[in-house]
């Protein structure tokens, strides 16, 4: 075992214990949540359509925190398909498959492919799905060109944070990847056809340049930051991948998933979901209680942690290197 294995191993002693009290969703604390994220979104929108006839680059200011609110709607969306936000099923299910029309997130496949995430998060055997693509060093070095030239532009910081928002968000989550559940199936295309009716809706009353003109920027700002979150709660320095034999939920969860540590303002907007790693060690717990779990025992301080500074190491890191255990850059 590592030196930081050997830690984490440590942090993690009894945790069922620790986190058992923060497991239970709240209702309240749940439709607060609902109403400081929905309100403030639609008064950004109407504020960014009074200011379509001021200055555009007063709306793309505003699209900022309008990107934010869509982002914290996204990880409640994230919640519901985790079953944590409420505790009826059918209200996550509801207030999920709403949510996810804000994102164009698909509710039910996206939560099929999350959960697949879950269960698989650091085996190197088991990649594939829900996750940022990943070659070892060995596999870089014995794929062909045209394999190491995708993979580089994959993983190329413009392409990642620029163009892959918008391929993700607007082209791929559009169609059903999966024939293997109809409810996947309605889900995508419930998704498509509401957005089709809130689009036919924005040309009959503030016209469809305007639409384009405020929905575009915002989509993509939350996109490039949904993107950059899930990027570097996987890949940062002390990352933990195993084969299949070897490979360990607790520290998998722990020790694989980043506690990014953002400025306050910026942990609201982004649902807690900086407390990556007790995420993954217990989906169930609802991001609303995740801050008071993370301080309510000292072996959870012991975590590796990342800060925005820090975190802008995460783009030098390319392939995984299964001999010095870590993330490297290219040959």
């Amino acid at each position: 075992m590592t030196g930081a294995s050997a830690g984490c191993a440590g942090v993690v002693t009894d945790w069922k214990a620790s986190v058992a009290p923060f497991r239970q969703p709240r209702t309240g604390r749940g439709v607060l949540q609902l109403l400081n994220t929905l309100l403030p979104y639609l008064a950004a929108w109407a504020l960014m359509i009074w200011t379509l006839h001021l200055s555009y680059w007063i709306t793309l200011l505003i699209a900022i925190p309008a990107a934010g609110l869509v982002v914290r709607s996204f990880i409640i969306a994230h919640d519901c398909g985790h079953g944590s936000f409420f505790r009826s099923r059918r209200a996550n299910d509801v207030v999920g498959s709403i949510l996810s029309v804000i994102s164009f997130v698909p509710y039910r496949q996206w939560r099929r492919e999350h959960a697949a995430h879950h269960s698989t998060s650091g085996d190197l055997d088991r990649r594939g799905i829900g996750d940022i693509w990943t070659l070892t060093v060995r596999e870089y070095a014995a794929a062909p060109r045209r394999t190491r030239l995708a993979y580089r532009l994959m993983r190329n910081p413009l392409v990642l944070l620029l163009v892959g928002p918008f391929y993700m968000f607007v082209v791929k989550q559009r169609f059903a990847v999966s024939l293997r559940g109809k409810r996947d199936r309605v889900s995508v295309y419930g998704t498509n056809l509401a957005i089709a009716l809130l689009i036919l809706l924005a040309s009959l009353t503030i016209g469809l340049q305007a639409y384009l003109m405020i929905q575009v920027p915002v989509l993509l700002l939350a996109g490039s930051a949904g993107i950059w979150l899930f990027y570097v709660q996987h890949q940062f320095e002390g990352a933990y991948w195993e084969r299949s034999e070897d490979w360990d939920f607790v520290q998998a969860a722990v020790q694989g998933s980043s506690y990014y540590k953002l400025p306050k303002v910026l942990q609201w907007f982004s649902g807690n979901i900086g407390f990556h790693h007790l995420h993954h060690l217990s989906p169930a717990i609802p991001n609303y209680n995740l801050e008071a779990c993370h301080n309510a025992d000292p072996m959870f301080e012991r975590v590796n942690a990342i800060t925005l500074r820090t975190s802008l190491r995460s783009l030098s890191y390319r392939l995984w290197d299964e001999e010095r255990r870590c993330l490297v850059g290219y040959p």
